[in-house]
């Protein structure tokens, strides 16, 4: 982006083509476009506008306070100018900008590196200054004779948002502050010394405890909602970058989305119902979880070689983790050897689960027990609890949840072996 710049005004040279390519890459830059969008009456002369910014006919951009203007060459090949209005911020409203902006260095560090961050505008929002147009804040203004947005005046608000997605500052600017005015202000409230501010005086213990019954009470814990929420759409004009696969991100966001409600859920809980810390996934069953669900052969098929796995082990295994987790996981794929009070925890169970003439002939292999007499398994997890597994085309296949006794996970295996197999 190249341009002239002074105090008041800065002036771009006209852009090339957009042809492939979308006009707003940057999230301040669709929000400027749907200022454009969702305020035109005529739909027809956005969409006429798109066609000739992305054609390359918007000439050279003159952005000042309160006023962006150009040259738009139509397809009749004659000329318009094109003005499209921007209300500029009061001093006093600029005034709590500076102040705000000097309290988050953060900001500052931002607009630097030509980056509009929401939480900047949400900041500023919150004392009563909107930076990006809403609905209806763009006023056009063509010497067609258009009294609403013509094709001319939406050609430049397209091309506008280009310049926005390099450098936010054109829109402080035709807010009302140019640059170089805007930084010497924020490094002159920087540098200012802080006002002395009196220590404040203590209280004894017992006035603090006294002051705690009138104190309100604490707002209530937000609701679980019933299903996770939906993450942003991607559906944008612009192409995804080199290495980027949509179908991945769209299942990392849709997963994502799942584990924010599981951690709110674990939240929630009363204390006396807090699950064991969770532990630390490895690469292989971390790619097990994002494999549950996956909407697409390809990226399973990614994700069964990054699990080390084949595609249907991969099934099994996120069978596994939608039961049970990472614990299920490691039942499915681990066989270790019961000792001391573990093995002794182990038998007892297994004593007491049946009566004498019920209890079926069970062969022991480490934490598994078979039946001799059909195609079940019972294999007991590291946390005590006990996983039904029935027999499948030669594989051992989790049949449920786990449960707290023998007798109740090996019921679910056998009824599951009975089932017809598909």
């Amino acid at each position: 982006m190249t341009g002239h710049a002074s105090d008041r005004e800065r002036t771009f040279a006209a852009l090339p083509p957009a042809q492939g390519r979308g006009f707003a890459l940057t999230w301040w830059g669709r929000a400027w476009l749907r200022a454009l969008e969702d305020a035109a009456l005529d739909t027809a002369q956005v969409k006429a506008g798109r066609g000739l910014a992305r054609a390359g006919a918007v000439g050279a951009v003159s952005v000042r306070p309160g006023r962006i203007t150009a040259v738009v060459l139509d397809r009749d090949r004659t000329t318009h100018r094109a003005d499209v209005l921007l209300g500029e911020l009061s001093a006093e409203q600029w005034d709590r900008f500076l102040d705000m902006a000097v309290e988050r260095a953060g900001h500052v560090a931002a607009l630097l590196d030509r980056e509009m961050p929401p939480h900047l505008v949400e900041d500023a929002a919150s004392a009563g200054i909107e930076l990006l147009p809403g609905l209806g804040d763009l006023e056009p203004e063509c010497d067609c004779g258009a009294w609403d947005h013509c094709g001319h005046t939406a050609a430049l608000c397209y091309q506008v948002a280009r310049l926005l997605d390099q450098d936010p500052f054109v829109l402080l600017l035709m807010r009302g502050r140019a640059e170089d005015a805007l930084l010497e202000a924020l490094q002159a409230r920087s540098a200012a010394p802080e006002p002395e501010v009196a220590a404040p005086q203590g209280v004894t213990a017992a006035e603090a405890y006294a002051a705690g019954e009138i104190l309100p009470p604490l707002p209530a814990p937000p609701e679980l909602p019933e299903e996770p929420g939906l993450p942003p759409s991607l559906d944008t004009e612009a192409p995804p970058g080199p290495g980027v696969d949509p179908v991945a991100v769209r299942h990392l966001a849709a997963r994502t989305a799942v584990e924010a409600r599981r951690l709110l859920a674990e939240a929630l809980r009363p204390p006396s119902e807090h699950l064991a810390p969770v532990v630390e996934l490895t690469t292989a069953q971390d790619a097990v979880r994002l494999a549950v669900a996956v909407p697409d052969q390809a990226l399973a098929e990614r994700l069964a070689v990054g699990s080390g796995r084949d595609p249907r082990a991969l099934a099994d295994a996120t069978r596994a983790w939608e039961l049970g987790g990472a614990e299920a996981l490691s039942v499915l794929e681990e066989e270790w050897e019961p000792s001391g009070g573990t093995l002794a925890r182990a038998h007892a169970a297994l004593d007491s689960a049946w009566d004498e003439d019920e209890r079926p002939s069970l062969r022991a292999d480490g934490n598994r027990w078979t039946t001799v007499d059909a195609p079940a398994q019972v294999r007991l997890g590291r946390d005590g609890r006990w996983w039904p597994y029935r027999k499948e085309r030669d594989r051992w296949t989790l049949a449920g949840p786990s449960a707290l006794d023998p007798a109740t996970a090996l019921a679910s295996a056998r009824l599951s072996s009975a089932e017809p197999q598909r």
